[in-house]
C-alpha cells in the first residue's frame, strides 16, 4: 500500500502563494483503492485550497470525520457537494450529530453547523461506526478507542447539552486513520481528544504491526498540564516513530518541544504539506 496525504486545512500556511490557513484539520488522502476526504476544516479554507494544490474532490470515495467539532466539519456540506456521484459515504461515530459547547468562548456552539437531513439531501450516505473498522483493503478506522494511559485526561472545557443540562464532553466520537503500509503504520490524527498514546498503543494492538512509521495531525496537548505534555513526550519516544508531523491543536510551546526531542524525524504539518509513505 502507497499513500500520499496532502493538508488542506490547518492553522498556519507558509509560501504556498494563494493557499490560506484557518483554524481547523483536513486531509485530502491518496491510496490504492480510490482518494478520501479525512475532515473538512472550518469550511473556509477547503475548496480554496483542494483548487491551489489541484485535489479534485469531486473524486473522492468517501469523506472520513474524526469527530463532531466544526474546525473538523464546517466544511462538510461542500465537500459533499464536490463530490461528482450523486451519493458518497460519510464515515463518522454514531454521536456525530450531538450538542457540543466550547466553554473557554462563552458556551460557544461547536458541532457539526448542519443537519443531517441537509447533508443526506444532498448525497451524504452516512456509515457510523464505534468499532475498529477497515473500509478499504489496509485503511482503517479506530472507532472509540479505549482510554487506558494513566496521564492523558479530556479537555474539561469542552462540554455537551443533554436533558439533564451540560455535562463534560468526553468525545467518546474521537477516532483516527490507520493505514498499513509495507514501511510500517501511518497514522491520520483529527485531534487526540482519546489521548494520542493510546490512540498510537491501539493502532499497534488492532493491526498486529508494531513499527509507527509515520504520525501526522493534531495532538491536543495545547491545553493539558506540564506533567501530561512531559509523559505523553516520553511515551511517544518509546514508541520509536519515524516521522512525527503535529500540527492543528498542539501548540506551539509543545511543538517546540518535540522538535527538540525527535530531531530530524520531526516536521510541523500545516497547510500544502505533503507527506508519501
Amino acid at each position: 500500500m502507497k499513500v500520499k496525504a496532502t493538508v488542506l486545512s490547518e492553522n498556519s500556511v507558509f509560501s504556498n502563494l494563494g493557499a490560506i490557513a484557518e483554524h481547523g484539520w483536513s486531509v485530502f488522502l491518496e491510496t490504492d483503492h480510490g482518494n478520501y476526504l479525512f475532515d473538512t476544516g472550518q469550511g473556509k479554507a477547503l475548496l480554496n485550497n483542494a483548487k491551489v494544490f489541484k485535489k479534485d474532490l469531486s473524486s473522492i470515495k468517501g469523506i472520513i470525520l474524526s469527530h463532531h467539532h466544526i474546525d473538523h466539519t464546517g466544511g462538510l456540506l461542500a465537500a459533499v457537494k464536490a463530490v461528482e456521484a450523486k451519493t458518497v459515504d460519510v464515515f463518522a461515530h454514531p454521536d456525530l450529530f450531538k450538542e457540543g459547547y466550547l466553554v473557554r468562548m462563552g458556551y460557544k456552539y461547536i458541532g457539526v453547523p448542519f443537519s443531517r437531513v441537509d447533508l443526506e439531501s444532498y448525497g451524504a450516505n452516512f456509515k457510523f461506526n464505534t468499532e475498529f473498522a477497515e473500509i478499504a483493503p489496509n485503511v482503517y478506522l479506530t472507532g472509540e478507542v479505549p482510554r487506558l494511559s494513566d496521564f492523558e485526561h479530556g479537555d474539561t472545557d469542552i462540554v455537551q447539552q443533554t436533558e439533564e443540562g451540560y455535562i463534560q464532553d468526553q468525545v467518546m466520537d474521537d477516532q483516527s486513520i490507520i493505514i498499513k503500509t509495507e514501511k510500517g503504520l501511518f497514522v491520520i490524527l483529527g485531534c487526540s481528544h482519546a489521548g494520542i498514546v493510546n490512540i498510537l498503543n491501539y493502532a499497534v494492538q488492532k493491526t498486529g504491526e508494531n513499527r509507527i512509521h509515520t504520525v501526522i495531525g493534531g495532538t491536543h496537548l495545547w491545553c493539558v498540564s506540564d506533567e501530561q505534555k512531559e509523559k505523553s513526550i516520553q511515551a511517544l519516544k518509546e514508541l520509536n516513530i519515524e516521522r512525527l508531523g503535529v500540527s492543528h491543536c498542539t501548540g506551539f510551546e509543545v511543538s517546540m518541544s518535540l522538535a527538540q526531542e525527535f530531531g530530524q524525524k520531526f516536521f510541523y504539518c500545516n497547510v500544502g504539506t505533503v507527506v508519501k509513505v
